[in-house]
């Protein structure tokens, strides 16, 4: 087949994102054409004006909705485009100058109707950023699960860099209403219809997550709630290690609880905790080169496992021990579609 993309965007009161992820499409080596359908997601503060400066030197459809949310945006944006492959990025991303060719020569080697790429930290970061980047991505974190080492489940691609057919589009709906989780869910809803996936290593993003430590609690809750639910959507796909950051969290309130009542004689808890987080990071130092990023890494993967532990074990208690439905339980992790 020969691959014809259409880059889906859906950006929401972010015009900044778009022109820098814009800017950085300019420079792809990627040498067919392509097509950029950017959904404004009934923005107030829209991305307009910046689509303007770069209609002449790049080929953009740009589409405005009521806003949905972003899996429903990038379903409209699917709808009206004219590749037949779709490459759906988030607009906090900055593009490789080889991101395009590198997509192209892995599907032409081995073809898969959806693929992931990994998510990665640009020099210019800002260092909260780096560190929220290492405890997304670190093997000694999420264990790798977003691409920065072949899992040995299959890959679950990632809505901020994910590809996948025009064919495997029309034939799954594309994704639902929840959010986060909406990659996910369609990710096992096409392995369920028999489509295959696989992670591009090569293809990797540049994710700013223009977020403070307070937002990242706030959306890795959100992960931890959806996980259970997505879990009674689709039976089989449960795993062990999504209980560990409520394991974690609770072993540590238990080693605490015994180092005071035992009056200090229950120290090695404690101290195992300690020497993971010091692992933690001299890790984060030593990939960024940075003592400062470092100590912040250590907040981050704390604020990840606390907020994402007491999601899952809330949502796990909610779901499997009521007879409310997902919508009416967590109705902040639900969109109305068009």
């Amino acid at each position: 087949m020969e691959l014809s993309f259409s880059l889906i965007i859906p950006v929401f009161n972010r015009p900044d994102e778009i022109r820098e992820l814009l800017e950085s499409l300019l420079y792809q080596s990627y040498d067919k054409s392509y097509e950029i359908v950017i959904i404004e997601d009934g923005s107030v503060t829209t991305a307009k004006s910046v689509i303007e400066d770069y209609k002449g030197s790049l080929n953009i459809t740009y589409l405005f909705k009521d806003n949905t949310g972003p899996g429903d945006s990038r379903n409209f944006g699917m709808q009206q485009a004219k590749g037949n492959y779709f490459i759906i990025l988030d607009s906090d991303c900055v593009i490789p100058v080889n991101y395009l060719e590198k997509v192209a020569v892995s599907l032409n080697s081995k073809y898969v109707d959806c693929f992931g790429g990994p998510d990665a930290a640009h020099e210019s970061f800002s260092n909260i950023q780096k560190a929220i980047n290492y405890a997304m991505t670190s093997i000694f974190t999420t264990g790798g699960i977003r691409g920065n080492k072949k899992t040995v489940d299959k890959f679950q691609p990632r809505s901020f860099n994910m590809g996948i057919s025009k064919k495997a589009f029309e034939d799954s709906g594309g994704f639902g209403n929840i959010h986060p989780g909406e990659d996910p869910d369609l990710s096992m809803r096409l392995w369920e219809k028999g489509y295959e996936t696989k992670l591009i290593r090569e293809a990797f993003v540049y994710h700013k997550r223009r977020i403070s430590f307070n937002k990242f609690l706030l959306q890795v809750k959100k992960f931890g709630m959806v996980r259970p639910i997505l879990n009674s959507w689709h039976p089989g796909s449960s795993r062990i290690f999504y209980w560990f950051p409520s394991l974690f969290c609770i072993g540590f309130i238990i080693s605490l609880a015994g180092l005071f009542i035992g009056s200090g004689r229950y120290l090695w808890p404690i101290i195992l905790y300690a020497a993971y987080f010091a692992f933690i990071f001299l890790d984060a130092l030593i990939k960024n080169k940075s003592l400062v990023v470092g100590l912040l890494a250590v907040i981050a993967v704390m604020i990840q496992f606390l907020g994402y532990g007491y999601g899952f074990l809330k949502s796990v208690i909610l779901v499997n021990f009521t007879k409310s439905k997902p919508q009416e339980l967590f109705p902040e992790l639900f969109f109305k579609q068009i």
